[in-house]
């Protein structure tokens, strides 16, 4: 009876020092990193990422000491749709509830997203919409004459007090990194000057969707150019006829009559390539100008789905114009 005695205080002894273990340890998981830190981490949390990986992140910047801490600590203070998209100030010294806090309390940061096939009055418009301070619509577009195709389409997060000087430097400087940079190698290997490339690729966003499409539309285009056909692409005539105020769009779909408009942007009344880019192209757009797919085809049309149909002769468009637009 004595040694089952002492083996039932020995055991209660032991889970009264774990437990003690245990909150203590708990309590060191919930103090800061470097509680003397006065280092600045300029810590980013995009759209839409979980919990669990903006505490795997924190861990891994050395702010919390464990990612299963933080989350503990998210749940109790009930913060999982709390915590902000946006760009935070952190440092080590802060607590796991501190940094929590931090992220739920705003950011001076805004996330300005661009879609890809834009033109610069679009762009220009979207931004406005924002309502930064320091942003001005007329300025936009006055620094960013002669840039069509060039400003690069993208979500980008920024400051709300963002000059529009540096949005535009922001924009040109993202199309320097990812297309004339990362894609150096293949535009050499092409053979093609860059502003040829986009503005090809400016009418493939407008003309198709998804890489397989693009590429099959860039061959067409291409194989166009090379016999010296007109290209007869309804995006430039969209382009050029500009804003419509009866439908408020920048993007009407052209009439027939639409073909005799005297401007070198019309493609059905000149050859080859507009003089310059009718929108700001996305990468797959400018890589599928790169690498067309090698096709007979010379001609496309899209139906009222959407759709697209390809043809190697006159014949065989004419019979999908009456089978598909008829």
């Amino acid at each position: 009876m004595k040694v089952l005695k002492f083996l039932i205080i020995g055991l209660i002894l032991i889970g009264i020092a774990a437990g003690v273990a245990g909150i203590v340890l708990v309590k060191q998981m919930l103090q800061p990193v470097n509680p003397g830190s006065t280092e600045v981490v300029r810590f980013v949390v995009p759209k839409g990422q979980s919990i669990s990986r903006i505490g795997e992140r924190l861990a891994e910047e050395g702010l919390i000491k464990h990612p299963l801490v933080f989350r503990g600590v998210v749940r109790q203070l009930g913060a999982e749709n709390k915590i902000q998209a946006g760009s935070f100030e952190l440092t080590a010294a802060m607590t796991p509830a501190e940094l929590i806090e931090a992220m739920t309390q705003g950011t001076d940061d805004t996330w300005v997203t661009l879609l890809e096939g834009w033109r610069r009055e679009e762009m220009a418009e979207s931004l406005a919409e924002l309502e930064l301070p320091n942003y001005d619509e007329a300025e936009f577009l006055e620094l960013t004459a002669g840039k069509e195709g060039y400003l690069f389409p993208d979500t980008y997060l920024v400051q709300r007090s963002i000059a529009t000087e540096d949005i535009v430097n922001l924009l040109l400087a993202t199309f320097d990194k990812k297309v004339e940079t990362d894609l150096a190698t293949q535009i050499a290997a092409s053979g093609k000057p860059l502003d040829e490339i986009v503005t090809i690729a400016s009418l493939i966003q407008r003309e198709a969707k998804g890489e397989q499409q693009m590429r099959l539309v860039s061959g067409v285009l291409w194989n166009r150019i090379e016999i010296g056909m007109a290209l007869n692409v309804d995006a430039t005539l969209q382009y050029l006829k500009g804003y419509s105020q009866s439908q408020q769009s920048w993007w009407v779909p052209p009439l027939a009559v639409d073909k005799e408009i005297e401007s070198p942007y019309n493609t059905y009344k000149y050859a080859d390539l507009p003089p310059a880019p009718i929108a700001n192209p996305g990468l797959d757009a400018i890589k599928a100008a790169l690498n067309p797919t090698d096709t007979t085809y010379l001609y496309y049309l899209h139906d009222n789905q959407g759709g697209i149909h390809f043809g190697e002769t006159l014949q065989q468009h004419n019979a999908n114009v009456q089978r598909y637009l008829r």
